[in-house]
């Protein structure tokens, strides 16, 4: 089996790559090549005994997915985006990369396909494609309401995947992803990067800055249900989504005051002494238009899972990230 993962130098991308390099198998077949795509060239999983291309390609660049999709692999996850608060700086960079990149995706599909070949496309969307008012908690039915760029685009890309899936070019599913919590590594751009700054910095003895009010409440999962939804996706009946490909990813919602108090439980009071508040009002403009809760009730009738409790959260961090010890 052929798989192109697109963003594979990113956080998600990387631990997706591992994840299938352990498996072996996927759906009941062997995985035995991988395309790992990015802007800067990925590295070849641990372990991987198979043929493994790793190119730095920009998608949106002229002929970039052209060349990717004579490939022909059979499963394509498209993980590469602009994040949030890039996407909301820099309009036009944000546009090319997440709505041009994908066009350009979807397009060289089409007009590489025929002879049996109709890949199946994993989308990586967002929950920021709701935003402004919106319910306490929003359920399956709700229209889509996106108040960022990064949103907006995101909303663009699930229209693009749906209408390419219907007309029998490609088959696809976009996955609204939360908050990825807590990310590994140095922060970035995205608005919602200091959700995981203050768990993941204070595990590592490390100071982190808390940029909004503590009662601000967020819809999060961990980077290890994460990769398990991009797995069940790869794997799902499709026909069971009907004409909706585009799902509500679970997770759990808390507050960031909940947050601070699930790492008191893991990590002591030492650890949350090491938060500090300086208020930032254009991260908290973007993030407080967020939505808050999910009934993400078709997801989970179709096996998607994730934690219920915010304490799981961190000690997937812990386990995963830091060997299972905090400093």
């Amino acid at each position: 089996m052929h798989i192109l993962i697109l963003g594979a130098a990113g956080m998600l991308g990387r631990k997706l790559a591992e994840r299938l390099a352990r498996d072996v198998t996927l759906g009941g077949r062997t995985v035995d090549r991988l395309t790992l795509v990015d802007v800067v060239k990925p590295t070849v999983p641990a372990g991987f005994a198979g043929l493994c291309e790793c190119l730095a390609v920009d998608l949106a660049s002229e002929g970039a997915a052209s060349g990717l999709a004579t490939r022909r692999p059979e499963l394509i996850f498209h993980l590469a985006a602009i994040v949030s608060g890039e996407a909301e700086a820099d309009l036009e960079i944000g546009y090319r990369v997440n709505l041009d990149g994908t066009r350009a995706l979807l397009d060289a599909i089409r007009i590489e396909g025929g002879s049996g070949w109709r890949p199946r496309v994993v989308f990586s969307s967002s929950n920021a494609v709701y935003g402004g008012t919106v319910p306490d908690v929003i359920d399956d039915t709700f229209v889509v309401t996106p108040q960022t760029s990064y949103g907006t685009q995101k909303a663009m890309g699930e229209q693009l995947l749906a209408d390419y899936s219907r007309r029998g070019i490609l088959d696809g599913i976009g996955l609204r992803l939360p908050t990825i919590c807590v990310r590994p590594g140095k922060p970035n751009r995205a608005a919602s990067s200091f959700f995981s700054g203050i768990i993941r910095e204070p595990l590592a003895g490390q100071e982190a800055i808390l940029p909004v009010a503590d009662t601000l409440r967020h819809w999060f999962t961990s980077p290890r249900s994460a990769i398990g939804f991009l797995i069940h996706a790869a794997t799902l009946d499709l026909a069971r989504l009907g004409d909706r490909p585009n799902l509500n990813m679970p997770g759990l919602s808390a507050t960031v005051a909940e947050q601070i108090e699930a790492l008191r439980r893991v990590a002591g009071d030492k650890a949350v002494a090491l938060i500090r508040s300086e208020p930032d009002p254009a991260v908290e403009r973007i993030v407080s238009g967020w939505a808050r809760a999910f009934d993400p009730a078709r997801a989970r009738a179709l096996g998607f899972t994730a934690e219920t409790r915010f304490d799981d959260i961190i000690r997937a961090h812990v386990e995963d990230e830091l060997g299972g010890t905090i400093a």
